[in-house]
């Protein structure tokens, strides 16, 4: 059975975070859908980057998905935060006990606000640091706390991408995934 990720995007998220998620996760055969919580699917990221969202988050809140992940980058990751209806979803996500993720400003200003760190180590991109209350940061790029994920920023991209593929599918996908990308061991 094929794993299920959601990818939430808007304008002004970080190109590099974005991208790459999407890039390694479907490299892993994980089913990826990118859903824009915007007034439509084409979105800008903090770089200029295009991206065209496989669908509007609203129309597939009530989806079943292993992992929903959030991209950093400013704007971008206020107007997550921001956004109702993905907070009850990512708090639908962490009481099941599911995989909720987040990178670079998404945790300390999205899943702070969305009151899913509580009692977590967690990461964020250092300088929003500050804004967290309730949960232990941790200065490493990548932190696992049961079925939350956090992430540093646009150069852990790949290594938080590559620990969402181990979490989801285990090592070997993860090393499989790794090594064709050439990544060295």
């Amino acid at each position: 059975m094929s794993k299920r990720a959601l990818i939430a995007v808007a304008d002004g998220v970080e190109d590099i975070e974005s991208v790459t998620l999407i890039d390694v996760l479907r490299r892993a055969e994980v089913e990826v859908l990118v859903a824009s919580i915007e007034a439509r699917r084409m979105i800008t990221c903090a770089r200029g980057v295009r991206l065209t969202a496989d669908a509007m988050l609203n129309d597939v809140l009530a989806q079943d998905f292993d992992l929903i992940v959030l991209p950093g980058g400013m704007p971008g990751a206020q107007r997550l935060a921001e956004h109702a209806p993905l907070a009850q979803r990512v708090q639908q996500q962490a009481k099941a006990g599911k995989f909720y993720a987040a990178i670079c400003a998404a945790p300390a200003l999205a899943l702070q606000s969305y009151g899913v760190l509580k009692q977590r180590r967690m990461t964020c991109y250092p300088a929003f640091s500050d804004r967290l209350s309730g949960c232990t940061f941790v200065d490493q790029p990548v932190v696992v706390d049961g079925n939350c994920i956090t992430s540093q920023g646009p150069a852990t991209a790949l290594a938080f991408a590559l620990t969402l593929v181990e979490q989801l599918a285990g090592s070997k996908t993860r090393n499989a995934v790794a090594k064709a990308m050439l990544l060295p061991e």
